[in-house]
């Protein structure tokens, strides 16, 4: 079995699996954890982005309105269950007013990376949807950067480290709707402004060998390094009856020396 290389996290929430249980990833029987109105306007939470922070857990979420306005919201626990989360949407502070100026926000993602916590998510840039960024020391005030990329693009996720001397971001280019399509791309920049040397990773499953993923794919939470290499969760869509169905994946990743990233099995 590989080895996580990183911190360990003794007080981590924890549920062994039931015996019951038959497949490789299970839920945690007193779910949902946080309620759907846990904020004085919300009207559903979720896709959140969970991190240690100081002497337990801080957090960025996703909070849809009651009039379903999309926003991400910070948040703080001391033992990851009980979450106390702010009924104001995050404020950033930018230096550029046509990219500070608010359109939607949705489906954050936190990082880590040697001082501060980055936190990506889905912007809305002028009704279109590309990948905002901004860091936070504290949780409390929040500084936002230029947007990575020209819209279209969804599923912005950080690597935990610079890779050879850079960043990385894994993205799915997509288009203004409910993208009939996807695949996984990574980018890398020297200063988390300027992005490029744009790579394929990995890409839909069409027929019956792996049908939950035929639709489209994108990654999921900040990958996780082993010994054997990058361990990434992803999410993939089917099409069934009108409906799209999302189910969640695994793969290994190498990331080369010559900064290509190939994909293992999922």
């Amino acid at each position: 079995m590989s080895k996580i290389v990183g911190k360990t996290l003794p007080d981590m929430p924890w549920q062994d699996k039931d015996e019951n249980d038959k497949l490789p990833v299970w839920r945690y029987k007193a779910n949902p954890i946080i309620d759907r109105f846990a904020t004085r306007n919300s009207n559903s939470i979720f896709n959140s982005a969970v991190v240690p922070f100081e002497d337990g857990y801080a957090g960025v979420f996703r909070c849809d309105s009651r009039s379903i306005s999309m926003d991400i919201f910070a948040g703080f626990s001391k033992d990851g269950i009980h979450w106390d989360i702010s009924d104001d949407p995050i404020v950033f502070h930018c230096d550029d007013e046509e990219i500070g100026k608010r359109d939607y926000r949705y489906d954050p993602r936190v990082c880590f990376i040697e001082d501060r916590y980055y936190i990506t998510w889905c912007n809305g840039y002028h009704g279109y949807p590309t990948i905002g960024v901004g860091y936070t020391f504290d949780f409390k005030t929040f500084y936002q950067l230029e947007n990575a990329f020209l819209p279209f693009n969804r599923n912005g996720v950080l690597f935990p480290r610079k890779i050879n001397g850079n960043y990385y971001m894994l993205s799915r280019p997509s288009d203004n709707g409910h993208t009939p399509f996807g695949d996984i791309f990574v980018s890398e920049s020297p200063d988390m402004k300027h992005w490029g040397v744009h790579r394929y990773v990995m890409g839909t499953i069409k027929g019956d060998e792996s049908a939950w993923q035929s639709t489209k794919i994108g990654a999921g939470c900040i990958p996780i390094e082993t010994e054997e290499g990058w361990l990434v969760i992803y999410h993939g869509v089917i099409n069934t009856y009108g409906l799209c169905t999302v189910r969640s994946g695994t793969t290994m990743e190498s990331l080369k020396a010559d900064k290509k990233l190939y994909s293992g099995t999922t």
